[in-house]
């Protein structure tokens, strides 16, 4: 494993090498070395930020919909030490990390702790490298996989604004077709449009459940 396939991971070169190789640098590998090196520890600190802002913003366009208390849980689990600790391995960021000999004999490589800190350490690196933005255009990249599966029972409307944003870079819009049956009985038809065009319609005695229906018409319709 080399420098090289994180770089085709990550989508992005560093112009300054010596950040990532300092944010693979874990402190044992210090401590024990008599070279003048510095760790990833200051790295981990500024990249916690940097995800914890990077995941935010992410899942504010992708759920603009969901509430703070969702939104909240879903973060929690993405930037958990065992999340990133799984980015890490994605990224083979346990085979590069650099590790004093007695925490290699402890099992380091495969530490949680270790691991989530030194994906911490490489977003610190890409953002002293390349500044917020291509650090959140990473993250996306990065987590996208991890975010699909924080929420694998949102529902149909959900799921299908993520596509169409995805997709088409728009956002799905429902409108009441018809309104058929007396007060205390409605139906509702609900249409489905992407750019302004027409692409399923259902119907439900509520518009909420209507528009449920139809967003599942949608998926169906992307999928052909």
């Amino acid at each position: 494993m080399d420098i090289e396939h994180l770089y085709e991971k990550l989508k992005y070169r560093f112009k300054d090498p010596s950040l990532i190789k300092q944010a693979l640098i874990h402190s044992s590998y210090v401590n024990e070395s008599k070279e003048k090196i510095k760790d990833n520890e200051v790295l981990e600190f500024l990249g916690d930020a940097v995800i914890e802002l990077a995941i935010r913003h992410i899942l504010i366009k992708r759920f603009p919909e969901a509430s703070e208390g969702k939104l909240s849980k879903i973060k929690a689990s993405i930037v958990s030490e065992k999340g990133l600790a799984k980015i890490a391995k994605n990224l083979g960021i346990d085979q590069l990390l650099v590790l004093g000999k007695g925490e290699e004999k402890m099992g380091g490589r495969r530490k949680d702790s270790i691991l989530a800190d030194a994906v911490e350490a490489v977003f610190g690196a890409i953002y002293l490298d390349a500044g917020l933005l291509e650090a959140l255009k990473i993250a996306d990249n990065i987590f996208s996989e991890s975010i699909e599966k924080a929420d694998p029972k949102r529902d149909y409307k959900s799921r299908l604004q993520e596509k169409t944003q995805k997709l088409f870079g728009i956002l799905p819009e429902y409108r009441v077709i018809e309104e058929t049956g007396p007060p205390h009985k409605k139906r509702f038809k609900v249409g489905l449009f992407l750019n302004n065009k027409l692409i399923a319609e259902a119907e439900a005695s509520s518009k909420k459940e209507a528009e449920k229906k139809v967003a599942k018409e949608g998926l169906r319709w992307l999928r052909k």
